[in-house]
């Protein structure tokens, strides 16, 4: 067994790891914000390191290129973008906080007043 299938390895068993933690956590959470809370090691951890893994796996058989690096750049990051917003928007509708904006209500006031 080569270096590189040895650290695909690691990463591998890290992704599923991360994921089956966050399918034990998923059970026993006591509610659904918490559940959106947890989603965290998966986003975070499990798909960047699927990703890595594949990207080592690439540039061990074909070599170092710079267009599959930028690729998994942008899929990391976009994994991470997607799921933060995801998460917040879960979150919220979740927790059924409405967002105000303070200008809006004063503009309403003066109105409101001048009716």
């Amino acid at each position: 067994m080569a270096i590189w299938q040895i650290i695909v390895l690691v990463f591998v068993f890290l992704a599923v790891f991360m994921s089956v933690a966050t399918l034990i956590l998923q059970l026993r959470a006591p509610n659904a914000l918490t559940r959106v809370n947890l989603l965290g090691p998966l986003v975070c951890i499990a798909f960047p390191a699927l990703i890595l893994a594949k990207l080592i796996t690439d540039w061990s058989t074909d070599g170092v290129n710079a267009g599959d690096f930028i690729r998994a750049v942008v899929a990391i990051l976009g994994v991470w973008i997607v799921g933060s917003v995801g998460s917040f928007i879960m979150g919220r509708a979740i927790h059924g906080v409405t967002v105000v904006d303070p200008r809006a209500a004063l503009l309403r006031e003066e109105r409101a007043k001048k009716q």
